[in-house]
């Protein structure tokens, strides 16, 4: 299933509203779509487990909103698992945004799905930060971005070169 599929196993409408209501609240300045459902987005379905929502906080230490976050979440019947945060069992990690996350949260793509605004990560954006993680599955990623995906490779080229990073040999 695509992302932009509407569907009732992934309550994906529920999740964007919750972001959105957080900026309406105060507790963040900003949200998108990030990691392994973000990709989704570009490339065939694969299986994930969570949605990650990166956001820019109010304050800017680096878990500065994730208590508040949770808290007013909670109020609104979300429940609390570990890291993660469950909208009608389906886990949600917030992710405070830093340096590369920041900037590509900033430029991230704004879509529409059933009528909720949201924004994702481009394609570019999840093939850099992949690549500054390493590890097997975000080496897979980035080869099944490269080759599904409609990368603007100059702009690519440029993020990488900018945060010096290398796609790894795939």
């Amino acid at each position: 299933m695509a992302i932009n599929d509407p569907s009732d196993s992934l309550p994906l409408a529920d999740v964007w509203r919750a972001a959105n209501g957080l900026i309406s609240a105060g507790l963040i300045e900003d949200w998108a779509l990030g990691g392994a459902l973000a990709a989704i987005y570009y490339v065939e379905p694969f299986t994930t487990y969570d949605a990650d929502i990166f956001f820019i906080p109010k304050d800017k230490h680096l878990t500065a909103g994730i208590p508040a976050i949770y808290s007013h979440l909670q109020s609104e019947g979300w429940q609390v698992e570990c890291e993660h945060l469950l909208v009608r069992g389906f886990p949600v990690q917030f992710l405070a945004a830093s340096g590369l996350t920041e900037e590509v949260l900033r430029e991230a793509e704004r879509i529409d799905y059933e009528g909720v605004p949201a924004k994702v990560f481009r394609a570019e954006h999840i093939v850099a930060i992949a690549a500054s993680v390493g590890r097997a599955k975000d080496k897979a990623r980035i080869e099944q971005l490269l080759q599904q995906s409609d990368l603007d490779k100059t702009y690519l080229e440029n993020l990488l070169q900018r945060h010096k990073l290398k796609l790894p040999k795939v």
